[in-house]
């Protein structure tokens, strides 16, 4: 799925090496910092170790409680065809009254599925996102696929991450989703690309994944801020951090999975359509001014329980105020720190076809060089 800062790329270029190989000496793998849930199902996977993900959005810990809350794969053949046959039930007729394409892919068909989709009151994902993030079609089979998920709770936690992920390749927006392509001349044939993309194909291609996969030793994932989770710590425990980068709140990235993951939301605004405020996560690691202090007082408090740690950050200085050298600095007052550094991937939230001052486009994702910093007392 899309996510910013994933660490898929680098488990496959060292960290992955050095979190098995750290990992086969500690009772609890804790990942402070879940995000899309890579390092969290890494390590559970391959090493027989309970591991915790915290993070401060559900769908994060939807999609790490997806594989860490079971030790065995579940039947994705049942769990599917029942799940698809009760939401193609719920769906019933809604499908046949979406706006029709008759002609060309148009401003004014986009037009039309919003203003239907708007319309579209007891369907929380179809009136927030329908015509905007996905088509009429699209949004009808989240919401029903989203309302009749299974009552039993690994099932549960499965589907509903397979949902999220679907709908996260889906979704017509450039990388994340802070805002959805807008019907102009050049973007049309990208919203029309992401809207021909079939919603249960998706769900069922990742569902079929996920239970496949399961924990060595059951896990847990909680919401919860990290700072509060590391008090929590034990001196046996091997702890990975990879705080934000980003000096905006990720929860602006990924509202419409968050959503997905708690199935409603109030009443959006804006062109990124954003639900209100205070059902955004804020962390105090994309606040400038209040980063430093946060990450001071984390290596405190895992430094006091006694516990190991394992931190990734890109090398260069980020927009919310943090740098590779800041985080080694704070580091050094607490631990004595091994480092190395990687290469890697970052997101740029979407790129830019524009030239910048530099003169070249921005990519939607970039390649950059990226601390790891083993901790020890």
């Amino acid at each position: 799925m899309k996510y910013m800062g994933s660490k898929r790329w680098m488990l496959r270029n060292g960290l992955g090496t050095l979190l098995s190989t750290e990992s086969s000496h500690c009772l609890r793998f804790v990942d402070l910092f879940a995000g899309s849930g890579a390092v969290a199902t890494y390590v559970a996977v391959k090493r027989e170790v309970p591991c915790l993900a915290y993070d401060i959005q559900s769908f994060s810990t939807v999609l790490s409680g997806a594989v860490l809350v079971r030790n065995a794969p579940l039947d994705s053949a049942s769990v599917w065809k029942s799940w698809f046959c009760r939401a193609r039930e719920t769906l019933g007729n809604w499908v046949n009254r979406t706006p029709k394409l008759t002609k060309q892919f148009t401003r004014a068909y986009v037009e039309e599925c919003r203003l239907w989709s708007a319309a579209r009151r007891i369907r929380p994902i179809t009136q927030a996102y329908g015509g905007h993030y996905f088509s009429p079609e699209q949004s009808l089979w989240i919401d029903a696929l989203r309302a009749t998920v299974p009552g039993e709770s690994t099932q549960r936690l499965a589907t509903l991450s397979a949902l999220i992920q679907a709908a996260s390749q889906c979704a017509a927006s450039p990388g994340h989703t802070a805002q959805p392509f807008q019907p102009t001349r050049s973007a049309k044939r990208f919203i029309e690309d992401a809207w021909s993309r079939s919603i249960p194909e998706r769900t069922h291609a990742a569902l079929t994944l996920i239970c496949q996969q399961y924990a060595l030793s059951v896990g847990s994932a909680t919401i919860m801020d990290a700072n509060e989770a590391a008090k929590g710590l034990n001196e046996n425990d091997l702890v990975f951090i990879d705080p934000p980068y980003s000096g905006v709140h990720y929860s602006r990235f990924y509202h419409v999975l968050e959503t997905i993951a708690r199935g409603s939301c109030s009443k959006v605004t804006g062109v990124g359509r954003y639900p209100a405020p205070d059902e955004r996560p804020i962390s105090k690691y994309s606040i400038g001014s209040q980063a430093p202090t946060a990450l001071d007082e984390l290596l405190r408090t895992i430094a006091e329980c006694g516990a190991k740690a394992i931190l990734t950050f890109p090398s260069h200085e980020c927009s919310n105020g943090l740098s590779g050298n800041l985080v080694k600095e704070t580091a050094d007052q607490y631990f004595r720190v091994r480092e190395k550094i990687v290469k890697s991937k970052f997101s740029t939230l979407g790129g830019s076809g524009r030239k910048s001052k530099t003169g070249n486009a921005r990519s939607a994702r970039q390649h950059a060089k990226e601390l790891i910093l083993v901790l020890e007392l």
